[in-house]
C-alpha cells in the first residue's frame, strides 16, 4: 500500500535507443542520435521506454539519478526527436474528428453487445488476468491525476476552475487516504501485487507504456493544452460505466474489498466528472480559445486510439489464454 516509496530502479533496456538512454542517465555512455531515433518503430518496445524514461524524470525519476537530469539540455533534445514520430503517427492513424463535440458525443454511446476488456473481465476474466490488468495500468494509477494537473497553469476562468475542482476530487479531497493513487495501490495489495510505485515497468509492453507516454506528451506542451483538454474527457467519460463493470469483475472473482472499492469510487465520482468536464472544461476552454477545437477532437481520438491497441492487444493474448505482460507476475503471498 506504499504509495510513498523512494524512486523507482532503472529498468532494463529493449533496445538500442532505451541502452543509450539509461547508460546516458548513469553517466556511462553517450545519448542516442537522430539516425537510430529515425529507425524506431514509433509505437515499438524500444521509443516508448525511451519516452518514459525521459518523462519520469519530471516525475518521481530514478534511483541514483540526479534530479538536475529533469532538464538536462542533451536529453531535452533527444526527448523533442522522441516526440515527433509519435506525435505524427497518431495525427496520422488516430485523427477522427475535427470537432471535439462529435468526438465526445460518440463516447457517450455504448454499443449494446460491447467486447471490451472491462467486458471480459466482467464476464469471464480470471484472478491472473486482473493480475495482469492492475500491473499494466498501475504504470499511471499509481500516479494518477499528476499529468493532467499540469494543464492547470495554462488555462483560466471556467475551465481552470472546474479543472481545479475535478483534481481535488483526484487528490482525495485533502484526504490522503483517498487520494486514487492511494486506492489503487490498496487494489493491488488486494491482489498480492507489489505496490511500489513503477514496480512494473519491466513488465508492462509498449501499448500500456504509451498510453502513459500520451499523458505526459500533451502535459508537458503548452500547444497541445487542448489536446491534452480532449484527453482528460475521454477518461472521464468513459471512466463510470467502465468501472461498473470492473466493480462487478473484482466481486466475481473475489479479488477484494479495496480492489471493489477502487472501481466503485470511480463510477460514483465520474459521472459527476463526466458532465463538469463536458460542460465547463471543455466548453470553457472552447469559450476562451475557439481556435483549439481541433487540438480536443485530436486529444479525445488519440486516447482512443492508444487504449484500442492496449485492449486488442490484451484481449489477443488472454483469448489465446497467454500473458500479456512481458514477463510473469506472480502473487506476493
Amino acid at each position: 500500500m506504499n504509495v510513498t516509496s523512494p524512486e523507482p530502479a532503472l529498468p532494463s533496456a529493449r533496445g538500442r535507443i532505451s541502452t543509450a538512454i539509461i547508460e546516458h542517465l548513469r553517466n556511462t555512455g553517450p545519448l542516442p542520435n537522430d539516425r537510430e531515433i529515425s529507425a524506431a518503430e514509433p509505437l515499438g518496445d524500444d521509443l516508448q521506454l525511451a519516452l518514459y524514461l525521459c518523462y519520469e524524470l519530471h516525475y518521481r525519476g530514478f534511483a541514483g539519478v540526479d534530479a538536475d537530469r529533469e532538464w538536462d539540455p542533451d536529453l531535452l533534445r533527444v526527448r523533442a526527436a522522441l516526440e515527433q514520430p509519435f506525435l505524427r503517427t497518431l495525427r496520422d492513424a488516430a485523427t477522427v474528428h475535427k470537432l471535439a463535440g462529435e468526438a465526445l458525443d460518440e463516447l457517450l454511446v455504448e454499443p449494446v453487445d460491447g467486447s471490451g476488456v472491462s467486458h471480459f473481465l466482467r464476464d469471464e476474466g480470471e484472478l491472473w488476468q486482473i493480475r495482469e490488468y492492475a500491473a499494466q495500468r498501475s504504470l499511471y494509477h499509481l500516479k494518477e491525476a499528476d499529468p493532467h494537473a499540469w494543464v492547470l497553469p495554462r488555462l483560466w476562468g471556467r475551465a481552470k476552475a472546474a479543472m481545479a475542482a475535478v483534481e481535488f476530487d483526484e487528490f482525495g479531497g485533502g484526504r490522503a487516504d483517498r487520494v486514487h493513487a492511494r486506492l489503487f495501490a490498496d487494489l493491488m495489495a488486494d491482489l498480492e501485487l507489489d505496490t511500489d510505485y513503477g514496480h512494473y515497468l519491466d513488465a508492462a509492453g509498449p501499448e500500456a507504456l504509451a498510453t502513459v507516454n500520451l499523458m505526459s506528451l500533451f502535459g508537458l506542451h503548452r500547444a497541445l493544452r487542448g489536446a491534452l483538454v480532449g484527453h482528460f474527457a475521454t477518461v472521464e467519460i468513459t471512466s463510470s460505466p467502465g468501472s461498473r463493470r470492473l466493480a462487478q469483475a473484482m466481486r466475481r472473482t473475489g479479488a477484494g474489498p479495496a480492489a471493489e472499492h477502487f472501481y466503485d469510487e470511480h463510477v460514483e465520482a465520474d459521472a459527476v466528472h463526466e458532465q463538469v468536464v463536458r460542460r465547463e472544461v471543455v466548453a470553457g476552454l472552447l469559450e476562451e480559445e475557439p481556435y483549439l477545437e481541433g487540438d480536443v477532437a485530436f486529444g479525445v481520438d488519440a486516447t482512443t486510439y492508444l487504449e484500442d491497441r492496449l485492449a486488442d492487444h490484451l484481449l489477443g493474448a488472454w483469448r489465446a489464454g497467454e500473458p500479456s505482460l512481458r514477463m510473469p507476475v506472480r502473487p506476493l503471498f
